[in-house]
């Protein structure tokens, strides 16, 4: 649904694996670092899934899984694309038999392939014969204009998507539902992806899917530990680190170590899963805290203390001369608000020592005056829920975030 923003230029450089650190059965262990070997990443949030032909004991684990609470659903880059998954699933057949293959569109970049069946095994909780996204499989190699006019990249390749496969567990059970159920949703500039396709023999041309036919979020799909996800990342140094450790849990309120406690709920636009931030005398309407954005990203309202680096290899973020202390107030639909502090230091000095791929003070400009996007930096040293449409949980109507 969101950015989902790989290293560039001075940022890149070779990562590391998943964490292997003990978890309970309802959560698998992070690890923010470089991500899969000699790709770099900054500021990537990683973890490990078995993938397995569904009822079967055929499987394959899956690691440098990118943890995305701004997107919905499993998807896996295919060994035709350069990935490592060799998997031979279940094809996703409409009511006549027809091939459901998906063009999803981030906000910077979009990813075809065929929709088809898998078991995703998380920690000790599996979601059965759940609908994934495998891009660039070889079976559908040609990509329809009706889905790379939405712009951007096709991130097909190790290399443009910057992990081997993306986990989104944002707030909504399937990626489109409805939208793409009762009509036809092709891509524009607005509105980048989401968008469905029939593939016969003849050719693929758009199509209405069935909610229940479309790439779903796999935490939505467990029997237990289901109504949400709970991202818990230790603290960084404000100088960066190389890598950072954590949990993500899933269900919110279920388990002894998934409970709300203290934390502000916030709840969340159904539609947009978006609440307000203001920020110096200026309303976000559209914001959003999504793992897969690698930095904080909003307007600087021509602020001079946030200067864009000079540098072309981190042009794409502030560098203020000093680093920067600065406060903003987010507030859901249900009107509770809560205060944040943060930090912009300068790109430059960041990135200035190679080994160092985690930040909790990087931030660059958004592509529009509407939103906020709380990235990865926001996730250090909290605890972050993420409810999901529809799902019973603790704090209220769902979808929330709180934190």
């Amino acid at each position: 649904m969101f950015a989902v923003t790989a290293c560039a230029g001075a940022a890149c450089g070779h990562g590391a694996s998943s964490s292997s650190a003990p978890v309970p059965s309802n959560g698998v262990a992070l690890s923010a670092n470089a991500g899969p070997a000699s790709i770099g990443y900054v500021d990537g949030l990683f973890t490990s899934v078995s993938v397995c032909v569904p009822g079967t004991t055929q499987c394959q684990t899956v690691d440098s899984v990118l943890v995305d609470t701004g997107s919905i659903g499993f998807r896996v880059l295919s060994s035709a694309a350069g990935g490592s998954f060799s998997l031979t699933l279940p094809q996703q057949v409409d009511g006549s038999g027809n091939p459901i293959v998906e063009c999803n569109g981030f906000v910077d970049s979009y990813t075809w392939g065929p929709v088809q069946l898998a078991d995703i095994t998380m920690g000790g909780e599996k979601a059965a014969k759940a609908p994934i996204q495998v891009i660039g499989d070889a079976s559908f190699p040609d990509v329809p204009t009706a889905c790379s006019a939405g712009g951007g990249p096709n991130a097909d390749t190790l290399a443009s998507l910057g992990a081997n496969a993306i986990l989104g567990v944002g707030g909504i059970p399937q990626d489109c539902g409805s939208v793409c159920a009762e009509s036809l949703a092709l891509p524009n500039s607005d509105n980048p992806g989401n968008v469905y396709f029939i593939c016969p023999s003849s050719g693929c041309e758009p199509a209405a899917v069935a909610v229940d036919l479309q790439v779903q979020n796999p935490v939505s799909l467990l029997p237990i530990d289901n109504n949400g996800v709970v991202v818990d990342l230790s603290s960084i140094s404000s100088s960066g680190a190389a890598s950072g450790s954590g949990t993500l849990y899933f269900g919110i309120g279920t388990q002894p170590n998934n409970g709300l406690g203290s934390a502000t709920v916030l709840t969340l636009d159904p539609q947009a899963l978006t609440f307000s931030t203001e920020y110096l005398g200026q309303t976000y309407p559209m914001s959003f805290i999504d793992s897969g954005s690698n930095g904080l990203y909003f307007l600087s309202s021509g602020v001079a203390s946030l200067p864009m680096c000079a540098d072309v290899a981190t042009g794409d973020y502030y560098c203020p001369t000093t680093t920067v202390s600065l406060m903003a107030t987010n507030e859901g639909m249900n009107g509770a608000s809560s205060v944040v502090t943060f930090e912009v230091a300068n790109a430059d000095t960041l990135f200035a020592d190679s080994s160092n791929y985690d930040f909790n003070d990087l931030a660059g400009p958004s592509t529009g005056g509407e939103y906020f996007d709380w990235g990865l930096p926001f996730f250090f040293g909290r605890k972050v829920f993420s409810s999901i449409e529809g799902a019973t949980a603790p704090g209220g109507q769902t979808p929330y975030v709180a934190y």
